[in-house]
């Protein structure tokens, strides 16, 4: 039986459980296996001191999760939609331009592989060594090649997992990233998904590193469970949005540091009064917020945070979705690369 036949004889759930289970050890060997190819980039985000990262759906939130980290060593980073750039391009000028697809197929990453400006030193990030995008640039690629499940889960951390090693290239070192992929730990998940599972629509909102995960968190429910999800930055989620809250509405609050803790307890305890049910995923090692169901997970900060939190999040976000939908995993609109540019 061939690959294909195989991958179309598994369920849709079937193929996220097996790129979930095999997503910490192709997180580690991907960060081992590119040291060279990310001292390289790191070297001409040094020289040029502006960095664009670029990507759609879920690969584009990886580098929403990691932009904050390359600012804080005085890079100018941003990260920016392919289509965004495709249809509005930067000015031309000196850069590091990181292209991110798992697949290395995106229709708007290989239509930006023929768009080029100034003084643009490119690299991708891909899942597959043979694509179009490894075979037009220097690429990071990712152990265990493409992933077939629908929704991001392995891709996320492989990718996050390059991105490491660039940023420990450029001198953010992070012990505790090995050691957590290493030993991940899921915590209990039946009291936040008691709080959740009956919800018609769920927000994320986090800070920092943990805003690009509301991002992807809040898509990958979209894509599993068919509902309405929204991913917001904490201080953003309060200038409006707060309007939406209701009963019938859940959040999923993102605690990813100590210095977070005070602004989470406090939209924690917003959410509670508006009548929502509030669950807090923390990384922080305090105390737990009363105002809200509490998934404790290790103390950690930046990307093992992420690394900590985003697997808990994705089991989380499929047993929501086991409830919601039949199927699971198994889309009705869409595709797992979305070739054509609009």
């Amino acid at each position: 039986m061939s690959m294909t036949a195989r991958t179309a004889a598994r369920s849709g759930l079937d193929l996220l459980e097996a790129e979930m289970a095999r997503q910490h050890v192709d997180a580690l060997a991907s960060l081992r296996a590119n040291a060279d190819i990310a001292k390289r980039l790191a070297a001409s985000a040094k020289l040029s001191g502006r960095l664009l990262l670029t990507g759609m759906g879920a690969s584009h939130h990886a580098n929403r999760m990691v932009e904050p980290l390359y600012r804080r060593l005085g890079i100018d980073a941003w990260a920016c939609t392919a289509a965004d750039l495709i249809h509005t391009p930067p000015p031309p000028t000196t850069r590091t331009t990181i292209l991110v697809s798992q697949s290395g197929e995106s229709g708007e990453i290989v239509e930006l592989l023929e768009h080029r400006g100034g003084q643009e030193d490119r690299f991708g990030m891909t899942l597959d060594a043979a694509s179009t995008l490894a075979r037009a640039l220097p690429c990071l690629v990712g152990a265990g090649g493409s992933e077939v499940a629908f929704a991001a889960t392995r891709s996320l951390l492989v990718t996050l997992a390059l991105h490491a090693g660039v940023l420990s290239a450029l001198g953010h070192a992070e012990p505790d990233v090995v050691e957590t992929l290493r030993r991940p730990v899921i915590p209990p998940l039946d009291d936040a998904l008691r709080a959740l599972a009956d919800k018609t629509a769920i927000v994320f909102a986090g800070r920092g590193v943990f805003r690009g995960v509301a991002e992807a968190c809040a898509l990958m429910l979209m894509e599993l469970a068919r509902m309405p999800a929204l991913g917001f930055e904490i201080e953003q989620f309060r200038h409006g949005p707060l309007e939406l809250l209701s009963p019938s509405i859940g959040v999923i609050l993102l605690c990813g540091s100590k210095a977070d803790q005070a602004a989470v307890a406090s939209l924690a305890q917003a959410v509670a009064d508006a009548g929502s049910m509030g669950v807090v995923f923390d990384c922080s090692g305090g105390k737990s917020m009363g105002a809200a169901t509490n998934v404790a997970l290790p103390p950690c900060r930046n990307l093992a945070a992420v690394f900590a939190a985003l697997p808990a999040l994705q089991r989380l976000i499929v047993s929501i979705a086991t409830h919601k939908v039949d199927h699971v995993g198994e889309p009705i609109r869409s595709t797992k690369i979305t070739r054509e540019a609009s």
